[in-house]
């Protein structure tokens, strides 16, 4: 007697150009029935990113090729930057009538998520929770938060973990093992292949901003102090290295002073671009010979755009507060890892980096091939089926 393929439904704020591929993925791929209930349209309308400070749509498709529908949301301002920016009354009515056997829930931060884990336990329904928070950066999780946290928590039946910092932080929480599945942080591998499309988009965008025959370091994401743009315009001031340009691309708030920090230094190459849209951004890391990510605090919680750069072959350096760094990024072997918050650590790194880089270039570039092959949807959508198999009775 053949069994049926497992109900599972995906609870997630709106479309996010990172997930909907994935989903599409599994649909085509996976021995399961899924759908996405979406409690926002943010992502396939414009909608205005403060930090950003750009009102914008994705420019890829979010939608096609899996099963989706939008719940609607009567917040009266509605935003994934409050608590009562996601109130969806009709979710637990629709997951009902769909009778999903597992529902994989993206955060906890929002009204509707709380009804929901209340909602879930009291029908018996198991959920698998999906977060990417880590302790890097903090020692240790105050008990204000951490009781509170650790009661949520023991609602759930099992943890996507997207990888080894996020590990740590659920175990440090009273998560057990038992509970803990790798279901990796990643991204479209085939929409950051390098094509020859892209490649001639990125000598073109070269030689458009008079960098021909630099090495290029390239940041790309919202210019604001979490993401420490400046102390990375400052590193490169402070070395100032031979036939060498930095290129910033993307908005937000820093964006006028480091203009001016750059318009100090008119012999230094340093360039601005303005936010480039999903489909732009495999030609802007194509343009590059170095990936920076220098994010502190706690700001930074995996920093999906080094999946990014590193499935384009583009080599990274991050600072030790970026989630994915014990992942993806081993110093001196498929990248180059600074101390957050240490005077110089940065400018040191960066003078390595652009030393290997002219030494040991090939070697880089193989280990970073060899090691973003562990994080693709196969091995993410692995992951997550040891999870329901592991929650879903009689299975």
């Amino acid at each position: 007697m053949s069994i049926a393929p497992p109900r599972l439904a995906v609870v997630l704020s709106h479309p996010v150009q990172y997930y909907s591929p994935w989903f599409r993925w599994m649909a085509a791929h996976c021995d399961l029935k899924l759908r996405v209930f979406y409690l926002w349209d943010a992502g396939v309308k414009p909608t205005h990113d403060p930090e950003f400070n750009k009102t914008f749509s994705w420019d890829v498709d979010l939608l096609s090729g899996y099963d989706h529908e939008f719940v609607p949301n009567t917040s009266r301002h509605p935003g994934t930057d409050r608590f009562d920016g996601l109130r969806n009354p009709g979710l637990h009515a629709r997951l009902a009538a769909w009778r999903p056997d597992a529902v994989l829930l993206f955060g906890y931060n929002y009204a509707t998520h709380l009804r929901l884990v209340l909602w879930a336990r009291l029908h018996r329904l198991p959920l698998i929770f999906r977060g990417d928070s880590h302790l890097l950066g903090r020692e240790t999780i105050s008990w204000a938060k951490r009781l509170p946290l650790g009661l949520l928590y023991r609602q759930f039946a099992a943890f996507a973990s997207v990888g080894q910092a996020n590990r740590d932080y659920f175990r440090a929480l009273g998560v057990p093992a038992k509970k803990l599945f790798t279901v990796p942080h990643c991204v479209d591998a085939g929409h950051f292949t390098p094509t020859a499309t892209a490649r001639a988009v990125a000598l073109r965008l070269r030689a458009s901003l008079g960098l021909d025959g630099l090495r290029v370091i390239l940041f790309a994401g919202k210019l604001l102090p979490a993401k420490q743009p400046r102390p990375l315009l400052e590193a490169f001031i402070a070395l100032a290295p031979a036939h060498t340009a930095l290129v910033f691309v993307g908005d937000g708030g820093e964006r006028s002073a480091l203009e001016t920090l750059a318009a100090a230094r008119p012999d230094l190459p340093v360039r601005f671009l303005p936010f480039a849209n999903q489909s732009e951004m495999p030609s802007r890391y194509l343009m590059a010979d170095l990936f920076v990510l220098p994010s502190g605090g706690l700001y930074e919680t995996w920093g999906l755009a080094v999946n990014e750069a590193m499935h384009l072959g583009v080599p990274c350096l991050v600072s030790d507060r970026v989630g994915c760094q014990r992942d993806l990024v081993t110093d001196g072997v498929t990248g180059w890892v600074f101390a957050a918050g240490q005077p110089g650590a940065l400018r040191d790194a960066l003078r390595r980096a652009l030393d290997d880089l002219s030494t040991r270039s090939g070697l880089l570039r193989a280990n970073i091939a060899e090691r973003i092959t562990g994080y693709t949807y196969e091995k993410a959508a692995a992951g997550l089926r040891l999870a329901l198999d592991a929650v879903i009775p009689s299975r």
